[in-house]
C-alpha cells in the first residue's frame, strides 16, 4: 500500500501543476492555486507554477538580467529563497532590478509577484517606479511565435542607434545613492568602530549587521564607479568589524567568513588602507584560532601596502605577538622594533578609527604580552604601567585593551612570585560586566590561571585568584553565545 502524499510536498505540487496544465490553465491560474492551496508567497508560487528549483530560478533570473542594461543580477539559490520569504524573517528585500528580472523570467508582471505585505514593506519610490515602468512595458511574453519585424535601414537605423545611446546615457547618469548618503554611511561606520571600544558587543553587532545590509542593498543597484568604490569600502570596513566582533565573541569560523568577504570588498574598492586593516583583522582571528603562521603571514602581507595612519604599527605588533607565542624571541623583538619605527614615521590619520586604530596604549599592551612570553617580566611590567598611563589620558578608554593590560600586569607579578600584587592588578578586570568579558580576555585569564601552579606563588592569594578567574570565565559573553547555540562545553 502506497503511503499518502504529504500535503504541500513536491509530489503534490507537481501533481497539481500537471493536472491544471492538462486542463488548459495558465501559469497565472496555477500560481494563484499554489498560493491559495499551499499558502505560498507570490514569488514562491510562480516558481512552483513553472516547476523550477531555486537554483534553476536563480540561473534564469541571472540570464534574463544580463540582457537588461544596467540591471544585471547575480542570483543564487540562497538569494532566491530569501527574496521569496521577504518581508518575513530570515529574508532579504528584492531590489527593483531583481523584481523586474524575476518577472521577465516567470513571464509575468511585477505586480503579480507582490501581495499586500510586499506593498506595505516596499518603499514608496519603488512602488511608483514599478507602476510607471509597468505602464511602459509590453505584456508578458506568450508562447506564440514572435512576429518578425524588418531591420531598420538608412536614416532610421542612424536615428535608432542615437536613441539607444541616449537611453543608455540616461541610465549611466542615474544613481541610487548620492554623495550626502555616502558621507552619512561612512560617518555611521566610524561611529560603530568607535562605539565598539566601550559598548555592549552583541547590541553593536546587530547595528553593524543592519548597516552592512543597507550597503549591500545599495550595491545591488546602480551608481557611479566612484560611488560603488566608496560603498565597497564601507562594506569592507563593516564586514571587518563583524569579523573582529565575531572573534571576540568566540565564533572564529564565522569571523573567518566575514574576513574573506571584507577582503573581497577591499579588492573591489582597490583601497590599500582597507586591505591592510582587513589583513590585520584576519591576523587577529588566526592568532586566537591557534594558526600562528597564518597570523604572521597575514600581518606581513598587510605591511606590504602603502598606507596612512596606524595600521602599520598594529600589523607589526600582531606579528610580534604571534612570533612570541611560537617562542621565537629574536623575530618577536625585531617586529616590536618595526612597530616603533612605524610609529615614528606615521603618515596621516586613520580613515575610520575606533577599533581600526592603534593608539600608543594599544601598542604597549602588545609589547607587554610579548615581553612576558620571551621571559622578561620586568620589561612586561614596565610596558603595562606605561600602557595604563597612556590610556588614562585618552578620550576613549577601550575596556578590552585595558583589561588585557591589567592581565599582563598581573602575569608579571606572578612571574616574580607576587600573587597578592597579581590579585590587586586583576581587580578592575574581575569587575567587568559579563557582556564585556570577551574571548581574548577570558583566554588570557585562563592562561594566567594555568600558570599559577607553575610559579612559586602559593597560599590563599593564589588560590583565591584562581577561583576568581574560574568564576569570571563561566559568566562571559562567549560562554553565553556558546550556550545559546546548544554548546555546553566549558
Amino acid at each position: 500500500m502506497n503511503a499518502p502524499i504529504k500535503p504541500g510536498s513536491k509530489q503534490e505540487r507537481d501533481a497539481l501543476r500537471h493536472d491544471m496544465t492538462a486542463a488548459g490553465c495558465t501559469l497565472a491560474d496555477i500560481a494563484i492555486e499554489m498560493r491559495t492551496r499551499f499558502r505560498m508567497r507570490p514569488r514562491e508560487a510562480w516558481r512552483n507554477a513553472h516547476g523550477w528549483t531555486l537554483q534553476e530560478t536563480a540561473d534564469r533570473i541571472t540570464q534574463v538580467s544580463n540582457h537588461r542594461p544596467g540591471e544585471s543580477v547575480a542570483a543564487d539559490a540562497s538569494l532566491v529563497g530569501k527574496w521569496e520569504k521577504w518581508p518575513g524573517p530570515s529574508s532579504r528585500r528584492p531590489s527593483l532590478a531583481v523584481l523586474f528580472a524575476t518577472a521577465a523570467a516567470f513571464s509575468c508582471q511585477v505586480e503579480d509577484l507582490l501581495d499586500l505585505d510586499d506593498r506595505r514593506a516596499l518603499p514608496e519610490t519603488d512602488l511608483r517606479s514599478i507602476s510607471h515602468r509597468s505602464q511602459e512595458t509590453e505584456p508578458a511574453a506568450s508562447h506564440a511565435a514572435p512576429v518578425a519585424t524588418p531591420e531598420p535601414t538608412g536614416s532610421e537605423l542612424v536615428r535608432l542607434a542615437a536613441d539607444e545611446s541616449a537611453t543608455w546615457a540616461q541610465w549611466a547618469e542615474a544613481s541610487n545613492v548620492g554623495d550626502i548618503a555616502l558621507e552619512q554611511l561612512l560617518a555611521e561606520t566610524r561611529g560603530l568602530t568607535s562605539d565598539y571600544l566601550t559598548s555592549d558587543p552583541v547590541a553593536l553587532f546587530v547595528r553593524t549587521r543592519d548597516l552592512r545590509d543597507r550597503v549591500f542593498t545599495l550595491l545591488e543597484g546602480h551608481q557611479y564607479p566612484r560611488q560603488s568604490s566608496n560603498l565597497y569600502m564601507a562594506a569592507g570596513y563593516l564586514c571587518g568589524l563583524l569579523a573582529w566582533m565575531s572573534s571576540d565573541l568566540g565564533q572564529l569560523r564565522d569571523a573567518d567568513t566575514q574576513g574573506r568577504t571584507a577582503w573581497l570588498c577591499a579588492e573591489l574598492a582597490g583601497h590599500n588602507d582597507l586591505r591592510a586593516w582587513v589583513l590585520s583583522t584576519r591576523s587577529k582571528v588566526a592568532f586566537w584560532d591557534g594558526r600562528l603562521r597564518e597570523a604572521i603571514n597575514f600581518a606581513r602581507h598587510g605591511a606590504t601596502f602603502r598606507t596612512m595612519g596606524t595600521v602599520a604599527v598594529l600589523l607589526a605588533c600582531q606579528e610580534a605577538d604571534a612570533w612570541s607565542e611560537l617562542g621565537a624571541q629574536s623575530e618577536s623583538l625585531a617586529a616590536l622594533a618595526r612597530a616603533e619605527d612605524a610609529r615614528a614615521s606615521l603618515n596621516g590619520d586613520d580613515e575610520v578609527g575606533g577599533i581600526f586604530s592603534c593608539q600608543p596604549a594599544r601598542q604597549e599592551n602588545y609589547a607587554a604580552a610579548v615581553w612576558l612570553r620571551v621571559g622578561r617580566p620586568a620589561d612586561a611590567l614596565h610596558s603595562a604601567e606605561n600602557a595604563l598611563a597612556l590610556l588614562s589620558v585618552q578620550p576613549v578608554r577601550a575596556y578590552g585593551t585595558e583589561a588585557q593590560i591589567h592581565i599582563s600586569q598581573a602575569a608579571a607579578h606572578l612571574a616574580t612570585g607576587e600573587a597578592e600584587g597579581a590579585l590587586e592588578a586583576l581587580a578592575p578586570v574581575l569587575t567587568l560586566p559579563p557582556d564585556h568579558r570577551l574571548a581574548p580576555v577570558t583566554q588570557r585569564l585562563k592562561e594566567l590561571s594555568s600558570g599559577i601552579g607553575r610559579t612559586h606563588s602559593s597560599g590563599s592569594a593564589a588560590v583565591g585568584l584562581r577561583a576568581a578567574i574560574e568564576e569570571f570565565c563561566v559568566d562571559s559573553a562567549p560562554r553565553h553565545i556558546a550556550l545559546s547555540s546548544g554548546d555546553s562545553s566549558g
